[in-house]
């Protein structure tokens, strides 16, 4: 393995200041195969490729709205404008009916959308053979009393532009895309959860649960797999979570990330919003009903949703009972500090315990972030605006931090929401279930074998890669404006983990991590690293010069 010189330019005083700290951080980190010694992944919710960057870099800079002026050297990216799908497309074909529509813009004012359909099979019956034309009738739900295509199933085409989702737009600018990430599997939120920490559906077992396995007409949370167990693919709560439904439970018996961080030594967490449930919002809502108003959506949302936490799923690094760390220097570690016995969190914490453990130097090597609810940017209940204030402020914190220097922050989403997206790629794992798979027909989901699960055997209910969704790569190591066509899924993620801090070891058990493409091409590892801060403002998205 080769560990790369951290020899870095200072450039300014500010940065002399936090050298000392950032040179001893350094020392003690464990060795990587690159210059990234610490990795934040936000991981948000519910967002296509096209519903943010379906013009990109091309806004209208309305009136009364932030403005977005692109780079000149901006590269070329695969969106509904350069693939002329703004002015003719199949989905205004008359299969789907009154909701038939062309992609149409969503201003600021429009921010509060409707949550689409996007589940595991009403997603390939959208994508129709490969087709991208049915989007309306199988995807789309609209708000009542909305104004045209914005009030019926057709507001599944809608997409933002640099106006409203304007920091993604200039963390693009500045730092680096991808335009090739998808899903793993067809499917809603808890798919991608379990995707991004294992790679992998399969393995499911049943604690409690009211509901029958899925169907074409009634959707539940797993499909039988065909070998006798069970494959998750829609949403469906943690089993033993305080906070969970408590008839509707279910666990996961694969390994994960953290299973493999926690075998090497290496310090990481798992932060969300409303997780710490001893603390008291503004309102005085605590516990499992900590809430938030949104301004936007004008709801009250709860903070702490279950079926979002990835690790909940698996005994191994699970915190049922939202247990507290011993200390603040106990987060990211296994083992307290004070006594060698483990630390009663297990690794799950509050999204405020990451700002506390960074403000005290004790960032984890590997930390993964939900925002509270209603900044996840789910639709429904939550919204672009909202979601740009929680990202910006973290990612402005990091960023003045002496670690920035080595850090990567990946911002990535665990499904599509259903959001029209035109890119299509054919199924790489295949799955044949008689009703849930319809990609082809009838019981079809792509022509390739399926996958294996976690016993080994072939199984149905993982076919994909499913639908597009953005990625972005914040980091001084990052390129410049750049655009990545690389095929990646939401495996990739573990796998640049294992890569950079476990040697290349593999999840095994079926994980598509040992298949996923590297992203490391969204980084420059061969020059200085970039370490002049981009500061946000989290109400408009345009730059500013101080956090």
């Amino acid at each position: 393995m080769t560990n790369f010189p951290l020899r870095l330019p200072v450039a300014t005083i500010g940065l002399c200041l936090m050298w000392p700290l950032a040179a001893h951080a350094a020392e003690t980190s464990p060795p990587t195969r690159t210059p990234i010694k610490h990795l934040v992944v936000i991981y948000q919710e519910n967002v296509s490729f096209d519903h943010y960057f379906g013009t990109y870099p091309k806004a209208a800079n309305l009136a009364g709205e932030p403005k977005f002026h692109p780079l000149a050297d901006t590269p070329r990216v695969d969106t509904l404008a350069t693939a002329d799908l703004l002015r003719h497309n199949p989905n205004t074909i008359l299969a789907n009916g009154r909701d038939a529509s062309l992609p149409f813009r969503l201003d600021r004012t429009q921010a509060a959308t409707a949550d689409q359909n996007h589940g595991y099979t009403a997603e390939q019956r959208a994508y129709d053979h490969g087709r991208s034309d049915l989007f309306p009738r199988y995807t789309g739900r609209g708000l009542p009393g909305g104004v045209g295509a914005f009030g019926t199933r057709g507001e599944v085409m809608g997409y933002f532009d640099g106006n409203t989702v304007t920091a993604m737009w200039r963390y693009a600018q500045r730092f680096a895309m991808s335009d090739a990430t998808y899903t793993d599997t067809y499917g809603p939120s808890t798919p991608g959860a379990l995707e991004v920490v294992s790679g992998q559906t399969n393995g499911l077992q049943i604690k409690t649960t009211t509901q029958k396995p899925s169907t074409l007409h009634a959707a539940s949370p797993y499909v039988g797999d065909g070998q006798g167990g069970w494959t998750m693919i829609n949403d469906i709560d943690p089993a033993d979570d305080v906070c969970s439904t408590p008839n509707n439970q279910v666990r996961m018996t694969g390994p994960n990330i953290g299973d493999l961080l926690n075998k090497h030594g290496i310090t990481w967490g798992g932060f969300m919003g409303g997780f710490n449930l001893s603390l008291h919002n503004p309102d005085g809502s605590t516990g499992c009903q900590r809430q938030t108003l949104s301004p936007t959506v004008s709801q009250i949302v709860a903070d702490y949703i279950p079926h979002h936490n990835w690790f909940q799923y698996y005994a191994s690094t699970s915190n049922p009972t939202h247990a507290r760390p011993s200390s603040t220097a106990s987060i990211g570690h296994s083992m307290r500090p004070d006594n060698g016995q483990p630390d009663p969190a297990n690794h799950e914490y509050d999204l405020q315990d990451f700002f506390a453990a960074t403000k005290a130097g004790n960032l984890p090597a590997v930390s993964f972030v939900k925002m509270p609810a209603w900044q996840d940017a789910h639709a429904g209940y939550s919204d672009p605006l909202d979601e740009q204030k929680g990202v910006v402020e973290l990612v402005n914190f990091i960023q003045t931090r002496p670690e920035w220097r080595d850090t990567a922050i990946f911002i990535a989403y665990d499904d599509s929401d259903g959001w029209y997206d035109h890119a299509f790629v054919p199924p790489r794992h295949g799955s044949a279930d008689s009703e849930v798979d319809q990609l082809d027909g009838p019981g079809h989901c792509g022509t390739a074998s399926r996958p294996q699960g976690v016993g080994g055997a072939e199984v149905n209910g993982r076919c994909g890669p499913g639908t597009r969704i953005p990625l972005l790569v914040l980091s001084p190591w990052a390129r410049t404006n750049y655009v990545s066509h690389t095929f990646l899924t939401q495996s990739s993620i573990p796998r640049f983990i294992e890569d950079n801090w476990l040697q290349g070891e593999r999840l095994g058990k079926g994980s598509f991590d040992a298949d996923a493409n590297s992203l490391e091409d969204l980084f420059d590892f061969s020059r200085k690293p970039r370490l002049d801060p981009l500061f946000l403002d989290a109400g408009t998205g345009t730059v500013k010069s101080q956090p």
